[in-house]
């Protein structure tokens, strides 16, 4: 039976609605000081209500196999055009996912093969030549990260040149001729994702045009998620998806800034720190943290989406460590709201245009609350 998104839309709404009613039901009960025959009915509500949502969910769930199926096939169709022989594995296609995202993700899913059999895995005499085995490896792998799933998309092939990227960055001006030598691999490998950085000599029917590993990132990160690339000369590269398993229900770490309230995917969190601000050092106008001895950028999110926030000395700094366009930072905030689970609304027509927002909630007190987009801050 097929059931229009848009049905399971309404319905998802409906009960995230009815989750919210249950919650400030809650929260009256406990300030009007109910008695416990009261209190124990609300438990069997809420309880019947989160399996309302949970099968709810489900409905609006599908299994990763939906996207994935297909391209050990479109793999071996490419290789064939090439004349390279290559081995496909699949792993994690029997988890699930929320169905409006896995949508989203079979043509950034299908540009990584393409991308890692064009360009990634060598031909059989240069494999041999190499001392590897005539037939590349490549593996699709799907793992549950939390709240998200990671998909990652590895190849035993040549890796890629990193100092083609450093010298094709530093030519588009995307990187400064003087520090380019002093960045480690895992600094210079995500240029790959910046538009026309393509490190292909020439364009071919499969890849190599320099836009498409650029779409690949803006896709994810409109999702809510993120990428990262992993690669060594030689031995070959890794690209890898994170996106949440849910659009509409998803763990947020509220946090209050400037006297507002904001929530932030807690799959995209790494800890939350309370730190001394003299801790906090400053530097060509930027400002920084030692964290396990790696300098670690602070950015004041009350700055960064423009909310007048008070500029009073504090002993005590607040922190997020979460990943932002592929860099490590510390969020500054001014104090942690706890964790909620969130029915997450549309953003309103009038906001639509503010690409931070990803998303509108409301809180046990019928407060709105923003989701964050955090690739979009600053």
């Amino acid at each position: 039976m097929r059931v229009r998104t848009d049905t399971l839309d309404r319905f998802l709404g409906v009960v995230g609605e009815v989750i919210l009613s249950s919650r400030q039901l809650r929260s009256a009960a406990v300030q009007t000081d109910s008695t416990s025959a009261v209190q124990s009915a609300l438990d069997s509500l809420e309880r019947r209500i989160a399996e309302l949502q949970r099968r709810a969910l489900e409905l609006r769930t599908t299994r990763m196999s939906r996207v994935m199926d297909h391209l050990p096939r479109a793999s071996r169709q490419i290789a064939d055009r090439l004349g390279k022989e290559i081995d496909v594995h699949l792993m994690g296609e029997e988890l699930e996912i929320d169905r409006s995202i896995l949508d989203r993700l079979g043509e950034p899913l299908l540009h990584l093969v393409r991308n890692a059999v064009d360009h990634g895995l060598e031909g059989v005499e240069e494999r041999q030549s190499a001392g590897k085995s005539r037939r590349g490896q490549l593996v699709i792998e799907a793992r549950r990260k939390k709240e998200a799933i990671r998909i990652a998309v590895r190849d035993d092939g040549r890796g890629v040149d990193l100092d083609k990227v450093r010298a094709r960055a530093i030519e588009a001006g995307r990187m400064h001729p003087d520090l380019a030598e002093d960045l480690p691999p895992e600094q210079i490998a995500p240029f790959v994702f910046e538009a026309g950085l393509s490190t292909a000599d020439q364009i071919s029917e499969v890849s190599g045009r320099g836009v498409g590993m650029e779409a690949v990132k803006g896709i994810t990160e409109s999702l809510g998620g993120h990428v990262e690339i992993t690669t060594e000369p030689g031995r070959g590269t890794e690209t890898s998806l994170t996106v949440p398993i849910s659009a509409a229900v998803q763990r947020v770490l509220v946090v209050e800034v400037g006297g507002q309230r904001l929530a932030l995917p807690l799959h995209r969190i790494e800890s939350v720190i309370e730190v001394d601000a003299s801790r906090i050092e400053d530097a060509g106008g930027e400002s920084f943290l030692l964290i396990e001895d790696d300098p670690v950028l602070v950015l004041n999110l009350a700055k960064a989406i423009r909310i007048s926030s008070s500029e009073a000395a504090e002993e005590k700094v607040h922190l997020v460590l979460t990943d932002w366009r592929g860099e490590r930072v510390a969020l500054r905030v001014d104090a942690f709201a706890g964790q909620h689970e969130i029915y997450v609304k549309s953003v309103p027509e009038l906001l639509s245009s503010l690409r931070m927002l990803a998303g509108l909630t409301l809180l046990e007190d019928g407060s709105p609350v923003f989701l964050l987009d955090v690739n979009q801050v600053a």
